[in-house]
């Protein structure tokens, strides 16, 4: 027997803990912003190159920004169950913490019925996996890590952020 509480807990199952697609149709539209982050660890030399925009593959940030772009706003193709979220405005930033490790910030923002926080996650993966092609010629022994949803707002659960 299907454990009842789990549907309540976990919207994309029923009751009878089969996946489904969560109905959004009677939620208002309201302004909804969700940041994730994460970080690519990489060889001295690899930073350098980044930086200095000498990698031989040419602006590895900029075609990683794209990459980025291009993720969250295919995120429904990619993740099952998410709806397609019609994205207002999207920021995708760039910094070094430390001489070898990149930082991928991204912040999705939309009027809508459901959030983003998958676009923004999903975009911080593409962007980082995106560094790591164009980049994996010079250090196949880049790390990407700690990729999370730093902060959310709108909708019904309101504010949310990582302390």
């Amino acid at each position: 027997m299907a454990d009842e509480r789990r549907s309540d807990t976990l919207t994309h199952f029923d009751a009878e803990g089969q996946a489904r697609m969560v109905d959004v149709g009677d939620k208002p539209a309201t302004h909804r912003v969700a940041t994730a982050e994460g970080r690519i660890t990489m060889a001295p030399d690899t930073a350098t190159a980044i930086r200095a925009g000498t990698s031989r593959k040419g602006d590895v940030l900029g075609v990683a920004r794209i990459a980025a772009i291009q993720a969250a706003k295919r995120t429904d193709t990619l993740i099952p169950l998410c709806h397609q979220v019609p994205i207002s405005g999207l920021e995708v930033a760039w910094d070094f913490p430390d001489p070898t490790c990149l930082r991928c910030s991204v912040t999705v923002h939309t009027v809508y019925a459901t959030g983003v926080e998958m676009e923004a996650l999903t975009a911080v993966g593409v962007g980082l996996l995106t560094v790591y092609d164009m980049c994996k010629a010079m250090d196949r022994g880049m790390v990407i890590d700690g990729i999370c949803l730093l902060h959310k707002e709108g909708g019904r659960s309101g504010t949310w952020d990582r302390t």
